[in-house]
C-alpha cells in the first residue's frame, strides 16, 4: 500500500559518477532517432488516451493494455530528456522499448489504478489542472505573453540544466544540489503530466520533491505499471 503521502507517480534518475564534460553539446543530436519515434508514439498515446477516456467515463477502469502503453510512452520520453535535455545526467544512449530497465539510470512508472472516478475524468484534465498548468509552464518553458517578436520566457528547467552542464564543463563536476533540484522540478512535471493523462485521480501536490529517489520501492512493489 503506497503512504498517504506518496505519489502513485514514481521518476527516480542517478547520476552518472563520470560524466562526459563536453558530449552534452552534441546530446540532442544523437538523440534525433529517439525524437522520429517519440513523434509517432505520441500521436498514438494522444489517440489511446481518447479511448481511455471514454473507457473510465463508462466503467470508471482505465484498460490496462492501453495504461501499460501510455506509462511506456510517459517513460521513454523521460528518459530521453533526463539523456538530452533535462539535467543531462548520463552519458548511457537510452534504450529504444516502452518497458523500464532496471540498469538505466532513469526511471519512471505509475501505479495502476484499479478503480478512479467517472465524474472527474471530464474535468481533471482541463479545469482542476489549469493552476498545475501554469506552475509546470514556468518550470519547462515558453509560458509568457507574447505579441509580434516577443520572446515568451525559456523555462527554470532548461535554464538550470544548461547552468549544470555549464559547471560541468568548467570543473569536470556535476552540481550535486543543482542535480537534486532539477530532479524535483521534473518530478513535478511527472505527476501533472500524469494525472491530466487521467493515469490516476491523485491531485498532484504543490510540493518540490528533491533528489534523485522518490520513495522506497518496496511501497509500491507489485502495484507498479511495469518490471522492476
Amino acid at each position: 500500500m503506497i503512504p498517504v503521502s506518496a505519489s502513485p507517480v514514481r521518476i527516480e534518475a542517478s547520476l552518472d559518477p563520470r560524466l562526459s564534460r563536453w558530449l552534452w553539446l552534441v546530446k540532442w543530436l544523437l538523440a534525433i532517432p529517439h525524437y522520429i519515434v517519440l513523434f509517432f508514439l505520441w500521436i498514438a498515446f494522444v489517440c489511446v488516451t481518447v479511448i481511455a477516456f471514454f473507457a473510465i467515463l463508462f466503467t470508471g477502469r482505465y484498460p490496462r493494455s492501453l495504461f501499460e502503453f501510455n506509462v511506456g510512452v510517459l517513460r521513454w520520453n523521460w528518459r530521453v530528456s533526463y539523456y538530452a535535455h533535462t539535467a543531462l545526467g548520463t552519458d548511457r544512449y537510452p534504450p529504444f522499448t516502452l518497458k523500464d530497465v532496471p540498469d538505466y539510470p532513469a526511471h519512471f512508472d505509475v501505479v495502476y489504478p484499479e478503480r478512479l472516478s467517472r465524474g472527474l475524468v471530464l474535468v481533471k484534465w482541463w479545469l482542476l489542472a489549469i493552476p498545475q498548468y501554469i506552475v509546470i509552464g514556468m518550470f519547462v518553458g515558453d509560458w509568457g505573453w507574447a505579441s509580434g517578436d516577443t520572446w515568451r520566457g525559456g523555462g527554470v528547467i532548461p535554464f538550470l540544466s544548461l547552468v549544470a552542464v555549464i559547471v560541468l564543463a568548467v570543473t569536470a563536476r556535476y552540481p550535486v544540489p543543482l542535480f537534486d533540484f532539477l530532479l524535483g522540478l521534473a518530478r513535478w512535471v511527472a505527476r501533472v503530466s500524469a494525472y491530466a493523462a487521467l493515469l490516476t485521480d491523485q491531485y498532484p501536490p504543490f510540493r518540490l520533491d528533491m533528489g534523485g529517489r522518490t520513495y522506497p520501492s518496496a511501497d509500491i512493489a507489485g502495484s507498479g505499471s511495469g518490471p522492476k
